[in-house]
């Protein structure tokens, strides 16, 4: 395709708006991501997490915006990816669909194809992967193909462009026609039933006469948007019987009380019989294709889940190494630009709420920005090649046992770095109730915020050989709880049937560096957008209960002794008691010793209640907070000797194993917090969250503290 007819330019009077409909894995988003110089709007549609990409481009005297609609096997609702493409298609305004194919499936694929023609739209078909299809010996009469379904049939390759131009070419060519009439046949008795209500409709001039045989199918099929559509109507209470009737028919021809079955077996009979017509394969030898030796290894019985798991790790490793990186490039950042815009500003309330909680509190959510890339490459990279499948494939067996589905393992994973990342991952589990209940189990999954926590207290309370270990039980029990939690949500707040899920196994395929970096990107910046708006005013509120109310007496008593101080070790000292005194008077330490008695029964003083509380903003803060509480100043970190030991000397053992069991277990921090609120979907949620970890934080660690206490 030439550049020069493809431009992006201000919007013409030729306008196209399209929507790009498809099976999963077809390759919808590589095909329009082809098309050159196009640009690309990324977001949510309406009142859900699916991401919504608009593609802009102009081609000729048209210009085009291109609706990436969510990958959908069929309009069975089960998914809220189906929901969102469904609704789309039946409630918003578009002049035409493209329904792309995958070649090397036909007969699956036209299982959509025969939903959209019974919506009588204008559609043009985009055969992709045609270069493929030829390699395996299949080949597919397009224009034959135009000819039975009435609609233009276009081969392409979104790999190599191939027929690219030409589809546009074909969009613009059923843009300018009238729109035609679906040539989508069924059986006899399922016509005589749709002739029936169509010659209803027009006796009554309901509607648009071209849609009266699309809303024939639709109220034979039960569409909900359809019958509330006719349900107020006055005719509705003469063809309520007619319905009654045609659906008793249709059912009794096909032997069937269901009547979604009926119209399933419908549309496969049609289908069959295009397929018969257009598709000519080779016979296949009987060596193996490249895509079955891979699976071969990468699924085998044995060695598949090594495998997996290796991938993982490294995975793990690369985000959280070599993300460390630009991590500290980051951080030096921050901190530079902390202290240069602390020394323009003259008044200390106001340079610490800048300094200390705007510019910190935004700095901490741009720091993970490193790893969240590296993360959504590598997750990218297993979607696009098609290795996720056999992902699932693997794991759902295992985690089936415990009410998880196997793609749940990706979000699970990535927790153990960070749980921002973690809950916008779950996004690859299309069924809301798994989507939900993995969202609701990563909370258990230590992130790396919570490590210093357990290096120091596992420092202070064991010896460096035994360190290590009390490291790994302390994630493993972690991991496990979650498996036991998930199970017991399963059997009471998320109980029922499983429903049926379709594992496609597609066909490996390189990855498209375009559109990589297309995922990647949009994420990226949503991660930001999402994180990034609510830091900031969180780190004020955190700032403003830490620091306030101010006591001017105090502070002058406490000045005056550093100012006499003989030595810089008791100016430091008397400095870390003033900030100890001042956070104990602060409204945070108010709301410790207010929460104190709560904390009591878990061997918890008003110290490490503060801590706790202090937590939820951040679970960083709260080394630096004992740090504070302790007299030993807020830059302290988990490998300070005097922090170790204050902690193993004023803490007992059984309040401090308690301490780290509640840590573990309980919420994350408010930026994971409104991240989890925005993926479920209803800050509703949020409180069911809450309430979740704090009781099953306060139950284990009150088992624990006390288990602990009768053992000695």
């Amino acid at each position: 395709m030439n550049s020069k007819d493809i431009k992006l330019c201000p919007v013409t009077a030729n306008h196209i708006k399209i929507a790009l409909v498809g099976q999963p894995n077809v390759g919808k988003s590589m095909l329009i991501n082809s098309i050159s110089n196009a640009h690309l709007h990324v977001g949510n549609f309406s009142g859900v997490t699916v991401d919504k990409t608009e593609v802009l481009f102009d081609y000729k005297d048209y210009h085009f915006t291109v609706v990436d609609l969510p990958g959908t096997y069929a309009f069975t609702d089960y998914t809220i990816e189906e929901r969102v493409t469904h609704k789309y298609l039946c409630t918003e305004d578009y002049d035409l669909i493209i329904n792309v194919i995958d070649s090397t499936n036909l007969a699956k694929n036209l299982q959509l194809t025969s939903e959209l023609m019974s919506m009588n739209k204008n559609i043009v078909i985009a055969l992709n992967m045609s270069d493929e299809a030829q390699k395996e010996g299949i080949a597919i009469d397009a224009q034959y193909m135009s000819q039975l379904l009435g609609i233009p049939c276009i081969k392409v390759s979104a790999h190599t462009k191939l027929g690219v131009d030409t589809l546009i070419e074909a969009i613009v060519s059923q843009y300018e026609n009238e729109e035609q009439e679906s040539k989508l046949i069924f059986s006899e008795p399922v016509e005589e039933e749709i002739a029936q209500i169509v010659w209803y409709l027009d006796k009554h001039k309901f509607g648009d006469k071209s849609s009266y045989r699309s809303t024939a199918i639709n109220l034979l099929k039960n569409n909900k948007e359809i019958y509330q559509k006719i349900h107020d109507n006055p005719i509705w209470i003469e063809l309520q019987p007619i319905l009654i009737e045609s659906l008793h028919h249709i059912e009794l021809h096909h032997d069937s009380d269901d009547i979604k079955e009926a119209f399933a077996e419908e549309y496969a009979s049609f289908n069959r019989g295009i397929v018969a017509e257009v598709l000519r394969e080779e016979k296949k030898s009987p060596q193996k294709t490249l895509s079955e030796k891979i699976d071969d290894v990468l699924i085998h019985p044995f060695l598949g889940i090594p495998i997996f798991l290796f991938l993982m790790w490294s995975l793990f490793q690369l985000t959280f190494n070599v993300g460390s990186i630009p991590m500290e490039w980051i951080d030096a950042f921050f901190a530079w630009l902390g202290g240069t815009v602390g020394a323009t500003i003259s008044n200390d309330d106001i340079r610490s709420l800048i300094v200390d909680g705007v510019i910190a509190g935004v700095g901490s959510v741009v720091l993970f920005v490193p790893n969240i890339m590296i993360l959504f490459i590598g997750i990218a990279l297993l979607e696009s090649t098609g290795y996720m499948s056999r992902v699932s494939y693997l794991l759902d067996g295992f985690f089936h046992k415990f009410g998880l589905h196997g793609q749940s393992f990706i979000p699970l994973v990535t927790g153990f770095g960070c749980s921002i990342p973690a809950y916008m991952s779950a996004r690859i589990l299309k069924n809301d109730k798994d989507r939900l209940l993995t969202l609701f189990i990563i909370s258990f999954m230590s992130c790396g915020a919570r490590l210093p926590i357990y290096v120091l207290f596992a420092g202070a309370f064991f010896s460096p050989e035994f360190a290590g270990n009390i490291l790994f039980l302390i994630y493993l029990s972690g991991a496990l709880l979650g498996l036991a939690s998930a199970k017991l949500l399963k059997l009471t707040a998320f109980k029922g049937s499983d429903e049926p899920f379709v594992m496609e196994m597609p066909k490996y395929r390189l990855p498209s560096l375009k559109l990589i970096w297309h995922t990647v990107f949009s994420k990226t910046m949503m991660y930001l957008k999402k994180a990034g708006t609510f830091i900031a005013a969180a780190a004020m509120l955190v700032w403003f209960l830490s620091n306030y109310p101010h006591n001017d007496a105090l502070t002058q008593v406490y000045h005056s002794q550093i100012y006499q101080a003989q030595t810089l070790t008791q100016k430091k000292d008397l400095e870390n008691k003033l900030s100890e005194e001042l956070l104990e008077q602060s409204y945070l330490g108010d709301i410790g010793k207010f929460m104190e008695p709560a904390f009591t029964p878990l061997g918890f003083d008003w110290k490490m209640t503060v801590a706790l509380h202090a937590g939820l903003a951040a679970k960083e803060v709260i080394v630096s907070t004992l740090g504070v509480l302790y007299s030993l100043g807020a830059d302290v970190n988990e490998n300070n000797n005097s922090l170790v030991e204050a902690i193993s000397e004023q803490i007992p053992f059984a309040s401090a194993m308690a301490f780290i069991v509640f840590i573990m277990i309980y919420l994350p921090c408010l930026a994971a917090s409104i991240v989890f609120t925005r993926e479920a979907g209803h800050i509703k949620y949020f409180f069911y969250l809450f309430v979740f970890t704090t009781v099953t934080a306060y139950l284990f660690s009150f088992i624990v503290y006390n288990l602990l206490v009768i053992l000695g």
